[in-house]
């Protein structure tokens, strides 16, 4: 069996370990969050064993995950940085859009950015991404760094949450009140 170079595959072990966070979420009924597929159109099938061995994705995917917490709609994307800097290319210009939109409906949109160097995880608030996003249209840095990545939105895990959003989702909603 190949193994797949492909971009969209980065960011796989966050998102398998937020994954298990949301059966876990889902298990409790504190949330019902789902993966959102990245639609793809198959160019070349393997006629025997009936699997795809080229494709190419139909359009722009949205976010990764997008769905409710305790009535509150969700959306997020996830996001691996090896580096000590993270390059806003990363972060497609339909997805600030969409995120943007979706705090404007009254829904609560981030990122969760893992440094897999330093083995940490934080929650991105919206605001903050806009904030780095804006920044780079004015002509400013292309990049945001560990150093400006406010160190209290850290995601923490606990017992069967290896990524453990909840609580900082509810500091970013009581800031919001």
């Amino acid at each position: 069996m190949g193994t797949w170079n492909s971009r969209g595959l980065r960011g796989s072990t966050l998102e398998e370990l937020i994954n298990r966070t949301n059966d876990s979420y889902r298990e409790k009924k504190l949330a019902l969050i789902q993966k959102v597929p990245t639609p793809i159109t198959p160019i070349a099938i393997d006629k025997e064993s009936r699997h795809i061995t080229l494709a190419y994705f139909e359009q722009k995917s949205t976010v990764d995950y997008i769905g409710a917490v305790q009535g509150i709609p969700v959306c997020f994307d996830a996001k691996e940085c090896a580096a000590l800097t993270f390059p806003l290319q990363n972060i497609h210009p339909h997805q600030i859009a969409f995120m943007k939109e979706f705090e404007e409906q009254g829904g609560v949109s981030f990122i969760i950015l893992s440094f897999t160097g330093n083995n940490e995880i934080y929650y991105l608030p919206f605001s903050e991404i806009y904030h780095f996003w804006r920044r780079m249209e004015e002509g400013g840095r292309k990049s945001f760094t560990y150093e400006e990545v406010d160190k209290s939105w850290r995601i923490r895990s606990h017992r069967e949450q290896f990524v453990h959003y909840l609580e900082p989702l509810q500091r970013d909603l009581e800031r919001r009140d």
